[in-house]
């Protein structure tokens, strides 16, 4: 059997093969952050198509921290149900699914919470989130909410939780320069900006205990001057190894990186286009010994098959070709390894902001959806 499609373990969790979905905004939730049919419904897909994980959209922990409309809520025991429902509704279809838990920091939208943000640091200038400097009782504050999250999501019957670390929301703040500006304990050091990743990781691992899976999403490099290095990124790596997660997302960039953004814009037209993130990690999985996934431009089946038998990453997370083809896993096993669909035209949030949810629009126009 291929490499691609071995069955692995992380900690209780059995994964039939080692590709993993990506979060993504899919703007397919109810107004007040409720699970909604048709956001199952797509869930449901990606588990009859063949994806060893789903990771939901980054769901948010608090009124105050929602970055998106029509995102995925689970900050309140009323959210729980609904939740249930998509987990049990993947299960059903033979699949697992991970919540990506996830507080908006800067990124939070004040015209959605009616508050201002928060973040590492006061940011002041053209361009950049108008945001409040955490202090005090919000450090604690945080690393509950995110504890209390990962807590429904184990009652609702999820098979783990990922703590959203990169593409510029909080914890990715925090663990940057760009945004991170402090001299206390939480700014300065690679240790120190670590420091509220790790309260968080503690707090999850306390209410969720030792069995559940605890994993973790962050950017390989932030890719904007004064922000996270490659270098960097291998420090809190090895903090998060010694705390215990279970396995880490490579993933890049914020919305300050300009073509390197998280969600990047070209067609990769040959294999030596793919894979955004390649050399951090060959350097991730020299130092460290945690499960890698990773995210980024791969489009090929031969590239995802070398990704993992040369011992680059562990699982190969693929989000935008999902869209197009929530069936790409299956395609592929059947023996149809042809390249993936998708243009990364990023046509798709179109219809996402307008508030019809996250689709291909090039395959709704070639009449398939």
């Amino acid at each position: 059997m291929p490499m691609l499609f071995e069955t692995t373990t992380i900690k209780s969790m059995s994964l039939t093969n080692r590709f993993v979905r990506s979060a993504t905004w899919e703007a397919m939730a109810n107004e007040d952050g409720s699970c909604s049919p048709r956001l199952t419904d797509l869930m449901v897909r990606l588990a009859k198509g063949g994806v060893g994980l789903i990771v939901t959209s980054h769901a948010y922990l608090g009124r105050e921290d929602k970055a998106r409309p029509w995102q995925l809520g689970i900050y309140s025991d009323e959210l729980v149900p609904g939740l249930a429902a998509m987990a049990e509704a993947v299960h059903n279809a033979g699949g697992k699914i991970a919540v990506q838990l996830a507080h908006g920091g800067c990124l939070a939208d004040p015209d959605l919470t009616g508050r201002m943000p928060l973040g590492p640091s006061a940011m002041k200038g053209e361009g950049m989130p108008n945001c409040r400097e955490m202090t005090g009782d919000d450090f604690p504050m945080v690393a509950e909410a995110f504890g209390k999250a990962a807590a429904r999501a184990r009652e609702a019957g999820f098979d783990g939780v990922q703590i959203h670390a990169a593409h510029g929301h909080l914890l990715s703040e925090f663990l940057s320069p760009f945004f991170n500006r402090r001299i206390d304990r939480y700014g300065g050091s690679v240790e120190n900006r670590a420091r509220l990743l790790l309260e968080v990781a503690h707090n999850i691992r306390g209410k969720v205990g030792d069995r559940f899976p605890v994993m973790v999403k962050m950017n390989s490099e932030d890719f904007v001057a004064g922000g996270l290095t490659v270098e960097e990124m291998l420090e809190v790596a090895s903090i998060l190894e010694s705390a215990g997660i279970d396995a880490i997302e490579l993933s890049g960039g914020t919305r300050y990186s300009g073509n390197c953004a998280p969600v990047r814009l070209g067609r990769l037209d040959t294999e030596d286009m793919e894979v955004y993130y390649l050399e951090a990690a060959k350097k991730f999985k020299q130092k460290v010994r945690v499960p890698l996934m990773l995210v980024g431009g791969i489009r090929s089946y031969s590239v995802a098959e070398r990704i993992v038998k040369e011992g680059i990453a562990d699982y190969v997370s693929l989000s935008r070709p999902l869209i197009r083809e929530p069936d790409l896993v299956n395609r592929w096993k059947s023996g149809d390894t042809a390249k993936a669909r998708c243009l990364s035209d990023n046509l798709c949030y179109e219809p996402a902001k307008a508030g019809e949810g996250l689709y291909c629009v090039v395959e709704k126009r070639s009449g398939r959806v």
